[in-house]
């Protein structure tokens, strides 16, 4: 499974072991921590909860399904 970090856009590959997921994700690239939810290997919703160089990150939620939906 491939997802992008909120902050930075990179593209961030995840294994099997994240098919049933509900937890933290480190972007290596820029630092980042996204929370993510997967469910059967497919991405439920993404969080970005810490920006790199901030204690705290701006609240940034995306319901993955409702997106998809909109086109």
């Amino acid at each position: 499974m491939k997802i992008n970090c909120l902050s930075c856009g990179h593209s961030i590959y995840l294994d099997d072991a994240y098919d049933d997921f509900d937890g933290p994700v480190k972007c290596y690239v820029c630092s980042a921590l996204l929370e993510i939810k997967t469910v059967e290997g497919q991405l439920k919703a993404i969080r970005l909860t810490t920006m790199p160089g901030q204690s705290v990150a701006p609240t940034v939620t995306i319901n993955v399904e409702e997106y998809l939906k909109k086109g």
